[in-house]
């Protein structure tokens, strides 16, 4: 290509056409590197995609090279990490060291990762499908943003997702398309790598078409880039349009298999099926196999020019555009369109065949610019003027000021529920004109009302960017609520659907680092549905995405709706997922130190945070917060929240009612089983004077700083000693200990490893039904008779011995 060919934005074509061929190069020496150079003691293949590379290496090239501008954010194609490495390293952003340790251990990530990699990875991808649904709510997230006037002088930017064909069989996708319909989704790009083959298989015909019909109905510019400009060209020449009626009905499998075996198959094929010993057959002819094979694979996906105008063009407007982006899996490789080239590595000799395509020297594998005809220093002209490189990292976005104690919901003695009090706390937040109320957004997949955000959303309204006024209010007939929605409005409405509830929560959480502004998102829903959305959830966690998720109602108190909205299994979800810290409360004034505690924790982000050696919680590092709450109301407690209460509650447990020197038994409860272990208390303290009764807050800080404790001992620091450790050194080593909670035992089971006491779990193991929460705790045995009955087989009443007195 001629040096004086231009890209879209004036600057030189061949260039980009050099840079484009040292992305495959390097993306796929990359992924030999690992697998057969490397040493591997394990003997496991390492792995990497060389042809999902390949397939997007022409489409990166366009978009990181010429298209994207620093505003811009983009979701790689988990199967083109090495390709996105490779860019970052031409650009100086990616050190050689961690390609060279590709997939090993702190070497650059098998799939693009925020929080794993170095190379200012935007949104971690990994999980096929949620990458690309996270463009769509980041972009919404993106409109709150800015219609709160809070730009800092940033232009809008596009939010970019490099989408697998084969990853559009995801249902979260066409779930997060539904929403992004809802809310007049804006600045959002999805390029689908249409290579038509799959994992395992080659993907079924006329698929195009349904992507073009699904997206065109939610509203999106839909693009084809079908032909290259080589194609377009011959289509022009005699007996062009009988080529292009030819490869428009040509069977994706057919295509692929002619892709892979080269140009004399492909001259064979085409002579076969419409030689006509006339203008066909002379266009056929006129090439040798090698131009052939180049004509018949030059899909627009492949083809510079293509990609940089259709990209240019849909910069223009601010509509969502879904770019079908025709390529071909593994293209400029050997094993380009083998149906089992997904998993595939090229071998050796193969490798050996690319270098020597390249120009590639042996022992230069790595070199920046090897085998380029383009002198060095114009292409680093070249790339110091990209536009996306000027972006530079932005520094924290400033901490949201939080009061040390929320307001209080006046609750003691009386009768009130968690998620009551909830609604209750943030209503008393959202009267104030504070920085906290201003910052708070909610968000909820249809259960607004019913998980406790109504009286919030009633002071702070919804969000739309246009304002849409509530027809009820309008017609003047009674509501408790107003449903007003304008660009004031701090609620995001969602359908239901709980991806899409984690997948906003990952955005609205990650708008700190995305548009420099800091949000404290809360997301409500129905604890037993946090496995619909646990993927989502998983996903938004492992990018560090910063949120309070509040789940209720809870266990098996929603009594008479049935096991299918009772959850046994999620306070070990809590316990187990990394980033996220688990409470369940039992009384308000609980709820409401953690919450203050909680809007704190998620603005905290010391990478190095050490841990606090009085828990051994690392919790500079802060995260993000998951709350289970109950519809259940129970007898509030009338007692001064002390600062040392207040610390106590934050880490995860304290005595309700504290052990004597003797004590033969401790019931621990966690949640709305406190009334129940409170009684049982009461029936055994008749003759065990030194019982105690242990508030379980938080089972996943207690256990996440008991094994920390351990850890730090193991390392040295003999006296380390964790929360829980410091509760139960005063306990005998005979005293008993029986645990409860209105979910799996295995929540708090483990609680009598800490100084080895025996210990008996009670919980809910399996699934509820209807009935009265009397009924169902009595059939699951966590009523108060069934933990007395426990306590009594674990630590049997001891007679009392009378002693004369003495004489």
């Amino acid at each position: 290509m001629p040096m004086d060919v231009l890209t879209e934005t004036g600057r030189p074509a061949a260039i980009l056409a050099e840079l484009e061929k040292k992305v495959l190069w390097l993306s796929a020496w990359m992924i030999h590197n690992a697998n057969h150079l490397r040493p591997n003691d394990e003997g496991i293949k390492i792995g990497g995609h060389q042809a999902s590379s390949a397939s997007l290496a022409t489409i990166m090239t366009a978009l990181y090279f010429e298209a994207l501008r620093p505003e811009d954010r983009v979701a790689v194609k988990p199967h083109a990490s090495p390709a996105f490495h490779a860019i970052q390293y031409l650009l100086g952003r990616q050190s050689r060291e961690k390609i060279e340790a590709f997939r090993a251990f702190k070497g650059a990530q098998s799939y693009p990762s925020r929080t794993k990699d170095t190379d200012d990875v935007d949104f971690s991808t990994g999980s096929v499908g949620l990458g690309a649904a996270q463009t769509l709510f980041s972009a919404l997230v993106q409109d709150y943003v800015r219609a709160k006037g809070w730009t800092g002088g940033r232009k809008a930017g596009r939010m970019v997702a490099l989408v697998g064909d084969a990853e559009m069989d995801e249902g979260n996708i066409f779930e997060a398309l539904l929403e992004g319909w809802k809310h007049g989704l804006r600045n959002c790009w999805w390029i689908v790598d249409y290579n038509r083959q799959s994992l395992d298989a080659v993907v079924r015909e006329g698929l195009w078409e349904r992507f073009e019909a699904i997206f065109g109905n939610f509203g999106w510019d839909v693009v084809i880039l079908k032909y290259g400009r080589l194609l377009e060209a011959a289509f022009a020449e005699p007996g062009g349009e009988r080529l292009r009626d030819w490869i428009d009905n040509c069977p994706n499998q057919l295509y692929s298999a002619l892709c892979f075996q080269g140009g004399a198959a492909w001259r064979r094929r085409l002579l076969d099926e419409i030689g006509d010993q006339g203008a066909v057959t002379a266009l056929v002819e006129r090439r040798s196999d090698a131009e052939l094979a180049s004509l018949m694979t030059n899909l627009a996906g492949h083809d510079l020019p293509s990609l940089t105008e259709a990209f240019a063009r849909a910069r223009t407007h601010e509509r969502p555009t879904c770019f079908i982006a025709y390529t071909i899996k593994g293209f400029g490789l050997p094993l380009a369109g083998h149906k089992d080239n997904h998993a595939g590595l090229m071998t050796p000799a193969q490798v050996e065949q690319l270098r020597e395509a390249m120009h590639v020297r042996p022992g230069h594998e790595w070199d920046r610019f090897e085998g380029l005809a383009t002198p060095a220093a114009e292409i680093e002209a070249f790339l110091a003027e990209v536009p996306f490189a000027t972006r530079e990292k932005s520094g924290p976005a400033p901490v949201v000021a939080v009061p040390d104690q929320l307001p209080v919901p006046p609750a003691a003695g009386r009768q009130l529920s968690t998620q009551a009090g909830f609604g209750q706390i943030l209503n008393e937040i959202a009267r104030e004109d504070s920085d906290l109320a201003r910052r708070i957004v909610t968000t909820s997949p249809d259960v607004t009302v019913s998980t406790n955000l109504g009286p919030f959303v009633n002071r702070r309204g919804l969000f739309a960017r246009e304002n849409m006024a509530d027809l009820f209010k309008a017609e003047r007939i009674p509501s408790t609520f107003n449903w007003d929605f304008s660009p004031s409005g701090q609620h995001m409405e969602l359908g239901i659907a709980e991806m899409n509830l984690f997948l906003m929560l990952s955005a609205l959480g990650l708008s700190h680092a995305i548009n420099g502004e800091r949000l404290l998102p809360i997301g409500t829903l129905y604890d037993p549905f946090i496995y619909r959305g646990a993927d989502a959830l998983n996903y938004a966690c492992y990018q560090d995405a910063r949120f309070i998720l509040v789940a209720t109602p809870s266990g098996i108190t929603l009594a008479p709706e049935g096991g299918a909205h009772q959850s046994i299994g999620t306070p070990l979800v809590g316990l187990a997922q990394d980033g996220l810290a688990a409470f369940e409360p039992a009384f308000v004034d609980e709820l409401t130190t953690i919450l203050a505690f909680g809007f704190d924790y998620i603005q905290r982000a010391k990478a190095d945070g050490e841990p606090d050696e009085r828990t051994w919680l690392r919790d500079e590092t802060g995260g993000s917060l998951y709350l289970r709450l109950s519809t259940r109301p129970i007898e509030q407690p009338p007692r001064p929240l002390t600062p040392e209460l207040s610390r106590a509650i934050v880490d995860g447990a304290y005595w309700l009612r504290e052990p004597g020197p003797n004590a033969e038994l401790v019931i621990a409860y966690q949640g709305a089983v406190a009334p129940e272990a409170i009684a049982a208390t009461g029936l055994l303290a008749e003759d065990r004077r030194d019982i105690g009764l242990l508030a379980v807050t938080s089972a996943d800080r207690l256990n996440a700083g008991w094994t920390a404790a351990g850890r730090a001992r193991e390392r040295g620091l003999v006296h380390a000693r964790s929360h829980v450790e410091r509760l139960f050194e005063p306990l005998p080593a005979h005293c008993g200990l029986v645990t409860v909670i209105d979910g799996h035992p295995a929540t708090l089971g483990w609680l009598g490893s800490v100084a080895g006491h025996r210990t008996r779990s009670l919980g809910v193991e399996h699934f509820g039904q209807t009935g009265t929460i009397a009924d169902l705790y009595r059939h699951h045995g966590i009523d108060a008779e069934a933990i007395a009955r426990a306590a009594s087989a674990l630590a049997p009443a001891r007679p009392v011995r009378h002693l004369k007195p003495a004489s």
